[in-house]
């Protein structure tokens, strides 16, 4: 069957789905006051943002869902293979029940932010804890169905990395996670950023046969876009940490259901320079009593300072997105397909 079928069904499904949710959704975030709360110390004219409703990352979340579930559907009645072997629905479900937890810790932090009226939600010892425990729970069920702890290394081929392959994967997921929801401060930035993670990784799935992959990626994509209509500049809606949790659980799953953790570096490079301009500020400014490297982080706050509007700065990184994503898959083709 036609890998760009199923792709363009799941990517389809989850747009159509999550960009209607965003029309009724809103109305009833504004409703019930789910508005946010602005930092102090970010950019002064993000104040006018304040109170324009978040937890819009559930539009995302019903949209992927529901693509994921149809058509998968439409899969096993097409091919009629109800052993779910290519879709490696233990590795699918298994995935998206880890981006959904993610999503579940978001939404707890969002409605404690919501309530508090600051932003603020749990606390970061708080968050660590259920991270690292979402992430150790979902490499245990991996490994309960098959997974081992190999990972694949363009152009050299299979490392076994032993006991050491759950720590590790436990922090890189914990890490790229909070990555993710730090590229989420400005319109439309974190949706772009990860529709095109998710196409890259779509691509990858497809060329190695994995349709569940391929679908599940399909639909976060397509969800991303549906999202974007709401959420591109100026927002009507923020995707809040349920989003943006979410999209980092979703983004980790695939690249380790691929068995190429290793490809986030160029994937998600992005996110880590996200993360890297806040941990590089901080310790820059604790060793310097006061100095400063950038003049705000996360580093889109810079170019927010350097006089960028939002908009120049998604469609920036979006393109170094793009660029980046392009070398992975180049990687992907010569470096690990062939092996």
């Amino acid at each position: 069957m036609n890998t760009g079928i199923w792709s363009f069904e799941a990517a389809l499904i989850s747009f159509i789905v999550s960009s209607l949710i965003g029309s009724k959704l809103i109305p009833y975030l504004v409703k019930v006051k789910c508005g946010q709360t602005i930092k102090e110390i970010g950019p002064s004219w993000h104040k006018s943002k304040q109170n324009t409703p978040t937890m819009g990352g559930l539009m995302f979340i019903a949209g992927s869902c529901a693509a994921i579930a149809v058509t998968s559907i439409c899969y096993i009645m097409a091919t009629e293979d109800f052993t779910l072997v290519k879709l490696k629905a233990a590795q699918v479900a298994g995935g998206f029940l880890m981006a959904a937890v993610y999503g579940a810790i978001g939404f707890i932090d969002d409605y404690i932010s919501i309530k508090k009226k600051r932003n603020l939600g749990l606390t970061a010892v708080q968050k660590l804890i259920l991270q690292f425990a979402t992430a150790f729970l979902y490499l245990i069920v991996m490994h309960i169905f098959g997974e081992d702890t190999k990972t694949l290394i363009p152009f050299y081929g299979y490392i076994n990395l032993g006991i050491f392959y759950y720590i590790l994967a436990a922090v890189v997921i914990v890490g790229m996670v909070n990555a993710v929801n730090l590229t989420d401060g400005i319109d439309g930035l974190n949706g772009s950023v990860t529709m095109f993670v998710m196409a890259f990784m779509m691509v990858m799935a497809g060329v190695s046969g994995f349709e569940g992959m391929n679908i599940y990626c399909a639909a976060m994509a397509g969800g991303c876009l549906g999202f974007l209509i709401w959420n591109f500049n100026p927002a009507k809606v923020f995707m809040g940490d349920t989003g943006s949790l979410f999209l980092g659980g979703a983004v980790c799953a695939a690249a380790f259901a691929l068995d190429v953790p290793i490809l986030l570096i160029p994937l998600g490079i992005i996110y880590l320079a996200e993360m890297f301009s806040v941990m590089m500020q901080v310790s820059y400014f604790k060793l310097t009593h006061g100095k400063r490297i950038f003049k705000m982080t996360p580093i889109h706050h810079h170019f927010e300072m350097s006089g960028w509007n939002e908009v120049k700065i998604v469609i920036v990184f979006s393109a170094v997105t793009f660029l980046f994503g392009v070398g992975a898959l180049l990687l992907y083709l010569f470096g690990v397909v062939t092996l």
